[in-house]
């Protein structure tokens, strides 16, 4: 089944003096803000990504966008539409970091720490190496 490249909701986006500006989707019950109109659409992209990437990842149905018109705000408020790119979003989560522990001797890890070595280097070299992902 071919995955939705682009995602395009609407969001309302709240004003009041002296707080940031609050963006609520009303379509997905997720809601963010931002220092300025900047910063609040990119958080609003950014949580528009991952809301959407959980739902695809699950397996849930994806809610249908109501249409810009259809959106009631209040005078202090102003609905946008806000996109989002999901080929870069799941990338995104491919290549991100867990984190691991791993046990060693404590005299290796002496030495190791003297020479700053980068243990997560070495350790992702290393099980390339031993997978042969090159």
């Amino acid at each position: 089944m071919k995955k939705t490249e682009r995602y395009i909701y609407p969001a309302i986006f709240t004003y009041a003096d002296g707080q940031e500006i609050a963006v609520d989707f009303p379509d997905l019950g997720a809601a963010t803000s931002g220092l300025n109109e900047d910063d609040a659409l990119l958080s609003a992209r950014e949580l528009l990504g991952c809301v959407l990437f959980g739902l695809e990842e699950d397996g849930e149905e994806i809610p249908v966008a109501t249409p810009l018109s259809d959106i009631k705000v209040d005078e202090n408020e102003r609905a946008i539409l806000v996109d989002v790119y999901m080929p870069s979003i799941r990338m995104a989560q491919i290549n991100r970091s867990v984190n691991r522990t791993v046990t060693l001797p404590a005299w290796l890890n002496a030495i190791a720490l003297e020479h700053n070595v980068n243990f997560s280097q070495i350790l992702q070299d290393a099980l390339k190496a031993q997978l042969h992902l090159g």
